[in-house]
């Protein structure tokens, strides 16, 4: 277990610098129409693609799967959690995500989470732990019987990280994450979420051992030097405990172009993925 140390200027920062430190969409200039031409694109992939959209997890209106199985059941299955600091964003605004693990003969799952403040972080990674559940019970019935790479971006890489230990799952693939949440408590990001300290201590990966499965942690060069940071303690920390997994930083990336790694079948991103599944079992 590690304990995050927190940035040199924390302490005596002003709460508008640290909500700038966590602010990817004021960060990227351009960040609205990224995310408008992604949801765009996300809606017309899912418009080629229903055959087995919505399927219902758990009792709420936003736990539901988007499924995209391969044409073997047996091929590796990406589940890719969505960001969007656990108070924002769905699950069908991402899909078009599935491009490149698609193309690589890859299954790719989306599992939908209630949203802060109608759920506390406790209840967000309870709901990630019953969809990979669902999946492992239900999933070779939509034609996914594969091992899971769970992925996830942003608020998605800390549940990634989160919720490894899964028995569903056999690695992870961490993007932009947060994995030490005092932080967060510091910032407008609170007003929804109202951390407790039980949950910073429980929730936070850098705070509880690390689970001994593969994990990549990647992060785009270009991004905020906090979520740069973060990512870079937390591999720091599963490195020292001996577990193994790339750190993968992606060269001039944003918070948001990261995710066209994604897209591409050939990219660092997914030969991450790939790679962890190359580890012994």
């Amino acid at each position: 277990m590690m304990h995050y140390p927190m940035a040199d200027f924390w302490a005596g920062s002003t709460r508008d610098q640290r909500d700038a430190a966590y602010d990817n969409t004021r960060a990227v200039a351009d960040s609205a129409a990224l995310i408008a031409a992604r949801n765009a694109a996300s809606a017309g992939f899912r418009a080629a693609h229903t055959g087995h959209l919505d399927l219902t997890y758990a009792a709420g209106e936003r736990t539901e799967w988007d499924l995209f199985p391969a044409v073997a059941p047996n091929a590796p299955c990406l589940v890719f959690v969505h960001g969007g600091y656990w108070q924002r964003n769905r699950r069908e605004d991402f899909c078009i995500l599935a491009e490149g693990a698609l193309a690589r003969g890859w299954s790719v799952g989306f599992p939908g989470y209630t949203l802060a403040p109608d759920a506390s972080l406790t209840q967000i990674v309870a709901e990630v732990h019953a969809a990979l559940s669902w999946l492992q019970e239900h999933g070779p019935a939509h034609g996914i019987a594969g091992r899971v790479v769970l992925s996830g971006w942003s608020a998605g890489g800390h549940l990634a990280a989160a919720c490894v230990g899964h028995p569903a799952v056999a690695a992870g693939l961490a993007i932009s994450g947060v994995f030490e949440l005092a932080p967060i408590r510091d910032t407008y990001l609170n007003d929804k979420l109202q951390l407790t300290e039980a949950e910073i201590q429980t929730l936070s990966p850098l705070r509880q051992p690390m689970v001994r499965k593969p994990m990549a942690v990647a992060y785009g060069s270009g991004e905020l030097p906090e979520l740069r940071r973060q990512s870079r303690k937390f591999h720091a920390a599963r490195a020292e405990a001996h577990v193994p997994g790339p750190l993968v930083p992606v060269a001039g990336a944003d918070h948001f172009r990261i995710l066209d790694a994604l897209r591409a079948p050939d990219s660092e991103l997914l030969r991450a993925a790939a790679g962890l599944l190359e580890y012994p079992a």
